[in-house]
This record gives structure tokens, sequence and C-alpha cells, in this order.
């Protein structure tokens, strides 16, 4: 039997620390939804609006999950007339995974791709893809299996093919320049299917910068106290796109980047959009916030900056280049 968030008791304990306007309360949440995805039973947090002139897909990375984004972004783009709809990718939050699969990062790509074309056989409305962290080059890298995708906002775009995002990301340079290579010296062997905490292999300590709050974070298993394989982690950080960054011509990009992002700094997002010359990219600095933003005022500029992002890709006037 599937769990369910209002069963669980981890995402509740990170409420407080979120303003009291994105507080979930029985009259505003979420509807759970389950869809089966190659045998998986992928768990999704919808906002439904029928009316709505567009809809938002958001993505986690390798320490959140798509509640987490429901309640920082999800329930916010509800209010504000739009569809929402939040994913937990195969191996983190309420998703139930095949147990006959061994999950890599292609395998997340792939499902983003099939729910997106599920999506937009649903309705005709225009579709934007949010990803926070890893989530943001997530997204990237299922749009340009798909291109009818409107936009993307990301919350930092990690190429880790770069090596100053995989030694800045990284827990520490042993890790980047030992432990990556060797991970995938033996992704494809016995040795590959072992798991690791994720906090062992990154900079999971800087998700918040709320120390109270992070406590919350690393003790929650669906979220960033979740253990990986090596074969995902391998698959990871040296996943290769459809389409590099020179040739995307898909949509237009935003970053919004936190200011205070302890984890991922602007200079980490730099070398991906520093390569897209045939779309517009924009960058919108967010206040005071954290890699996983808690804080009010870039709470609302995020909030702002996508409103404002989507109108524009909806609505017939974004520019070129």
């Amino acid at each position: 039997m599937p769990n369910y968030y209002r069963n669980q008791t981890a995402w509740k304990q990170i409420q407080p620390f979120l303003p009291a306007a994105m507080h979930f309360t029985p009259e505003y949440q979420p509807e759970e939804e389950w869809w089966d995805w190659q045998g998986h039973s992928i768990h999704l947090d919808r906002f439904p609006n029928p009316q709505s002139k567009a809809k938002v897909l958001l993505l986690h990375g390798v320490g959140t999950n798509g509640r987490q984004l429901s309640m920082i972004l999800g329930g916010a783009l509800w209010k504000r007339g739009y569809e929402t709809v939040a994913a937990d990718a195969p191996g983190y939050g309420l998703t139930v995974v095949n147990p006959k699969c061994r999950i890599v990062y292609d395998d997340w790509v792939d499902m983003v791709d099939a729910l997106i074309q599920t999506e937009l056989a649903r309705d005709d409305k225009p579709l934007i893809l949010y990803g926070l962290s890893a989530g943001g080059m997530l997204a990237y890298h299922a749009t340009v299996k798909n291109p009818r995708i409107a936009g993307i906002v990301g919350m930092t775009f990690l190429d880790q093919r770069e090596s100053v995002v995989r030694d800045g990301t990284a827990l520490n340079w042993l890790i980047s320049r030992v432990g990556v290579p060797f991970a995938r010296l033996v992704a494809n062997t016995p040795l590959g299917h072992l798991k690791m905490p994720m906090r062992l292999a990154s900079k999971m300590h800087y998700l918040v910068n709320n120390p109270a709050a992070l406590k919350v974070f690393l003790k929650d298993k669906t979220s960033a106290g979740n253990w990986v394989s090596i074969a995902f982690l391998s698959s990871y950080m040296h996943y290769q796109p459809a389409i590099e960054p020179e040739d995307f011509a898909v949509c237009p990009i935003l970053l919004t980047q936190p200011a205070a992002d302890r984890w991922t700094p602007l200079a980490f997002s730099e070398p991906f959009l520093n390569r897209i010359h045939q779309v517009r990219t924009e960058i919108v600095m967010l206040d005071n916030a954290g890699h996983y933003p808690l804080e009010p005022s870039g709470l609302e500029q995020m909030e702002e900056s996508i409103v404002t992002f989507i109108e524009r890709v909806t609505d017939g006037t974004e520019d070129s280049a």
C-alpha cells in the first residue's frame, strides 16, 4: 500500500521554518496522485487548475523531494492561477520503485520525459519546468528530448562534467578527484549496487542556512537523508545530454540564484549558462536565500520572478537571445 504525505511527519516539521502563508492546511494542500511508469509508482503532488493558462512541473534534486517543492513554490504559483505538479523521482520522496530495477540518473531523465508527454497529452497548456539544485539540469536534460517545453526555471544549473562544479559541490576534494572516477570504474560491477548517504558524497550540510531546519532535513530518508547507489552517482556525474548548450534552441531559461547559497553559488551555474547563445537566459538573485530557501524575502523574489517569466513565455512577447 503506497504511503501518502498526509501521513508523513518530516515535511510537517519543516513547515514552521517557512512563512505562515506557505503552511498547508486541510483546506490548502496539494492533491496526491500515483502515476504508473515502467513498474514504478511515481508520487505526484498536484495543485489542479483547469482554467490555468500554464502548468509548472516541479523537479527536485538529490537533497529534496516533490513535497518540499510544493511547499515553497507549488502552492504559491497555484495561488497566482497556475496548475503545478511536483514529482518524486525514483528513489526519493514517496515514489515506490520497481524492485526489479536498478535506478540510475538516466531513469530520472526518462521519467521526466515521459511525465512531460503525459501532461501535454492531458491538456494543451504551455508547460514550464522548474528544477531545484540538481533538478535544474534535470529540467534541461528532459527538455532537450521534448521541444514543446515553453520555458525552464532552475535554482542552479550544475553541469557536473565541469571540474569547478564537481569540485565545489562534492563533499571534499577526495570525493571529487578520487571517488567520482572510482564510481565510474565500478558502476557496472556488483560494487555499483552499494549505497552511500548523499551527505557523505556532497555538501548536504549547506542545503539550508537554518541549523535547526537542517537537522530535520538530514533525518528525512526521503530527501536530504537519502542513500543512493554508486551506479546512480556515477551516472549523474557523467550524464551526456542529447543536445549540448551551444545547440540549445528550445526555450528561454531563468536562473533564480539564492544569493546566500553556500553550496552552489552563481559561479557554478555560469559555465552552463555561458554556453547558451540561441535563447534568452536571465539571472535573478534571491536576497539572503539559501540553497533550499526558507527566507521570506528570497521566496517572495522567487515567486515574482517566476510569475513574470511565465507570463512572458506564454503571452507571445518573449524575445530572442
